[in-house]
């Protein structure tokens, strides 16, 4: 698909992007290296064994990445508090995209899907939606640069190695950059608690980006008037609301459920 996005696509990374990033967690390992991330140098706690744990240690002496056996108070304080299961790794930060990267990231043949957030400020929630998006067939997931979790070591953990195949971009006005997917051919589709209707009363087989907001301020009015249609997802308890990774992988289900009733090719089982 060729682009026309270049104007507000710059990617803009955050301060000290271009670190050193700590990758806490077995599985987020084996995911840098299976992914071929730069991984410096991989940290090992001491007596940890298993099969993951085995793969780590195959992939990083057939890349000749150095493993250092080291205290678990040395993984606990290089973690920063967060589970690293007795494995970390030091390696090339993750890269945000630019508007056209996700755009080319879409596989010819099939209508792309774009995850974008609005407030999303937890980096828990931000990893979590990542890894609903990889999992269930998106393409990529684009956020602001302001009032936005970034690409924190969090991030990372939550989203459990899908960082490593999901690109990021980062947009300075988001309303903007919707209407420019909107003339790229996506429909965009937003996602409120008063949503004109249901998920599956609208058709989300096409090229499509879906929009969730932050639970306190939700998508916000420039952002809102930039969808096509919003939907809402009808609930049963006493609880209002979903927490928006909860939202986004029932949105996400729904699409995949829709182009799988469709016969559309999703590139994937």
């Amino acid at each position: 698909m060729r682009s026309r996005c270049a104007g507000d696509g710059r990617g803009e990374r955050p301060p000290g992007a271009r670190d050193p990033e700590v990758i806490p967690g077995r599985q987020a390992v084996l995911a840098a290296l299976e992914a071929g991330r730069p991984v410096h140098r991989i940290m090992l706690g001491e007596g940890v064994t298993g099969p993951v744990v085995v793969r780590i240690l195959a992939l990083a002496r057939e890349r000749g990445v150095p493993v250092q056996v080291v205290d678990r108070g040395v993984l606990d304080a290089r973690a920063g508090g967060l589970p690293h299961q007795g494995v970390l790794a030091v390696a090339a930060a993750v890269r945000y995209r630019t508007l056209e990267e996700l755009l080319s990231a879409v596989p010819p043949g099939r209508p792309g899907l774009l995850i974008a957030l609005v407030g999303v400020q937890d980096p828990g929630n931000l990893g979590a939606i990542c890894r609903s998006a990889e999992s269930l067939g998106a393409d990529g997931v684009l956020v602001p640069v302001r009032r936005s979790a970034g690409l924190t070591v969090g991030a990372v953990r939550a989203a459990a190695g899908a960082l490593e195949w999901l690109p990021v971009a980062r947009v300075t006005n988001l309303a903007r950059a919707l209407g420019d997917l909107k003339g790229e051919g996506f429909w965009v589709v937003g996602a409120e608690a008063d949503g004109e209707v249901v998920p599956w009363e609208a058709d989300l087989t096409v090229p499509l980006v879906l929009v969730l907001g932050g639970e306190d301020r939700g998508l916000g009015h420039a952002v809102r008037r930039a969808c096509d249609l919003v939907v809402r997802i009808p609930l049963a308890g006493h609880v209002p609301s979903l927490n928006v990774a909860a939202a986004a992988a029932i949105l996400l289900y729904e699409v995949r459920r829709q182009r799988l009733a469709a016969g559309g090719n999703l590139g994937g089982g």
